[in-house]
């Protein structure tokens, strides 16, 4: 395996001229005391104690109404210390790939956020500033997390396919079971390869988790302390999920469970697995409205600016309301929409979100027959005429869609968790800090 770029430049270069990343490894190797040192050296990359006390504070942060769910610091400093090697690797991978998020984009992302939070960006910044925090770390936070999601994407665009036969078998099968479940899981991994030792250790940890959840410890702190997945410091929560997103093997413990129900540690194609099956609710005929409807979409373009868009789009208006010209004939010539234009704009029946939310807000609005004024969505401008409205049961189709999604999503996860092990066993990572290293790690030199 190649040597890192950080201590090849230790190995060759003189301190005054080396980067600080390799400054900083020179000063340890030399005894001298840094303001700042590196933990751990990441492939190409390295991870600064700064940047892991502030991960770590904001851990901290995120659960000081509830302090007692964390692990104690030489544990919760190990687990954050390995998501952020986990996001280094994926952020070097997307780099390599020519991955990359533009500053439009963070300011997306960061618009996001504070809707979540019920705040305006700059509030948002005064809040992530008033807890101590730089707001350009912030920003860089949440673009590794969108390089890692296109990275994702990217990795399971590709080795993911949904078959239709593979719906009909899901369907079909005796296992399949309807109704959704809320799960929460603590994962204990293997790497690719693992030897009987570290199966043992890894399922005498398991055995350690279950004994303590069922112990009187809240299952969320035992995912925290003991799982090593990505979603271990948000308490292993899984979210509400369809029986048929669950994989079969899982699925077959956690329908002999009830709410509050721990299962044995299973294992799987990743390590072993701990699931309590919080919650769960019978499914439901799926019964929705529908509308008919037609539309004309006026699109800027270089021969059109967005303000001759939007009075073309009035005028047309104008005309079917007040001149009573014919919708169809109007939309056959004039609107843009490739779907629907030739149809005289007819977009057939349709659940409410169908064609996206701002149509499906419209929609809504209008009485039958009733031509709605022009509105702006991202593709131009539209007017939107109700012909009708039903409600249709839409169970089976739903049905369809969500065992499509399910196997697709099972799939990706499958398909992504396999790759992060590869990355992550084929990587070079050396943690210099020796207690940072996990316990089996530690009388180890590095």
């Amino acid at each position: 395996m190649k040597q890192p770029l950080a201590l090849f430049l230790l190995a060759v270069a003189t301190a005054t001229a080396l980067p600080v990343h390799a400054q900083l490894l020179s000063q340890a190797a030399s005894g001298k005391q840094p303001l700042d040192r590196i933990v751990a050296v990441v492939d190409e990359g390295v991870i600064l104690q700064s940047e892991l006390n502030e991960a770590v504070r904001s851990v901290q942060q995120q659960y000081a109404s509830q302090p007692g769910q964390l692990p104690p610091m030489d544990v919760l400093q190990r687990q954050v210390l390995d998501r952020l090697i986990l996001m280094k690797l994926q952020v070097q991978k997307a780099n390599d790939q020519g991955i990359r998020v533009s500053d439009a984009d963070i300011d997306q992302a960061v618009n996001a956020v504070a809707q979540q939070n019920k705040m305006s960006p700059e509030q948002l910044r005064a809040a992530v500033e008033q807890e101590g925090s730089s707001f350009a770390a912030f920003r860089q936070q949440l673009s590794e997390q969108l390089i890692a999601q296109r990275l994702h994407e990217s990795v399971v665009r590709d080795s993911v396919n949904v078959t239709d036969s593979e719906i009909n078998n899901l369907l079909a099968s005796p296992t399949y079971k309807a109704g959704e479940i809320h799960l929460a899981h603590i994962q204990i991994s293997l790497p690719s390869g693992a030897g009987a030792t570290e199966i043992q250790t890894a399922q005498h940890k398991a055995e350690e988790a279950i004994a303590a959840a069922k112990g009187g410890m809240d299952f969320h702190a035992a995912a925290i302390r003991y799982s090593d997945a990505q979603d271990a410091l948000d308490g292993g929560d899984l979210g509400w999920r369809r029986m048929d997103e669950v994989p079969p093997a899982f699925a077959d413990a956690v329908s002999g469970m009830k709410p509050g129900d721990i299962s044995p540690a299973l294992r799987g194609p990743t390590g072993f697995h701990i699931l309590k099956l919080m919650e769960q609710r019978a499914p439901s005929r799926q019964v929705v409205p529908e509308f008919h409807a037609r539309q004309i979409l006026i699109k800027p373009s270089e021969l059109m600016t967005p303000e001759q868009a939007q009075q073309k789009a009035q005028d047309l208006y104008n005309r079917i309301v007040n001149k009573h010209e014919d919708f169809a004939k109007l939309a056959k010539d004039n609107s843009k929409d490739n779907t629907t234009a030739n149809a005289g704009g007819e977009m057939g029946w349709f659940p409410q979100q169908a064609w996206g939310s701002i149509i499906g807000q419209q929609i809504a609005q209008l009485k039958d027959d009733q031509v709605s004024q022009p509105f702006q969505s991202e593709a131009g401008w539209h007017i939107l005429q109700r012909l009708g409205v039903r409600q249709s049961d839409l169970t089976d189709q739903i049905e369809r869609d969500q065992a499509r999604q399910a196997i697709g999503n099972r799939k990706a996860e499958q398909a992504y968790e396999d790759y992060l092990r590869e990355m992550r066993s084929s990587a070079y990572v050396n943690i210099l800090v020796p207690e940072l290293r996990e316990p089996a790690q530690q009388g180890k030199s590095s």
